[in-house]
């Protein structure tokens, strides 16, 4: 049972960090990304749709991304929904088509994203540490219960450590990627 405990708590851990590395994604840098825009919802056909469901998105130049909507009738929503979203970019209807022009990064600006992605981060980690900490309350209960003996619990506490740990510099691997992507000039 123990082995099922682990496995599956490191599961929830990559998990953890998948959804910071996509999360991260759509943090701006300076560069045109298709992240920056793709889950963003706009209310079209009477419910609430994610950009790239309702349009063609792409990044032509590096410092624009052009929005094509399949359907004419949802520009107007498409348009909206970019300005009440925190993304900061204001859009340019051009006919058919809507144009994010991307400034570079003023370093105000950049040391609000690494504060963004620091706060990120720990949340990631306080995520891993509370399955670390539900897991060792498992791990513990069968050892009470006499499932597993003192020796075995404790090798399968300390193969939890190693797991977390992993995950924690998965954590921080992620991070400071991006980090030195935004501080990059």
């Amino acid at each position: 049972m123990s082995s099922e405990t682990l496995s599956a708590t490191e599961h929830k851990m990559i998990r953890a960090v998948e959804v910071l590395e996509r999360d991260l994604q759509g943090i701006r840098t300076g560069r045109a990304s298709t992240a920056i825009v793709e889950h963003i919802t706009a209310e079209a056909y009477g419910s609430p749709m994610a950009l790239n469901q309702l349009a063609g998105i792409s990044v032509p130049e590096a410092h624009q991304i052009v929005i094509q909507p399949w359907d004419r009738g949802v520009l107007q929503a498409i348009e909206k929904a970019i300005i009440k979203s925190d993304i900061g970019l204001v859009p340019n209807v051009d006919g058919n088509v809507i144009r994010l022009n991307i400034p570079p990064l003023t370093e105000e600006r950049r040391k609000d994203l690494v504060r963004q992605i620091h706060k990120r981060m720990e949340e990631a980690r306080v995520e891993i540490r509370n399955l670390r900490r539900d897991a060792a309350d498992v791990l513990k209960k069968e050892e009470h219960d006499g499932t597993i003996g003192a020796d075995e619990g404790r090798r399968e506490h300390e193969s939890l450590q190693r797991i977390t740990d992993t995950h924690i510099a998965d954590v921080d691997r992620v991070g400071a990627t991006k980090e030195q992507e935004i501080l990059e000039v």
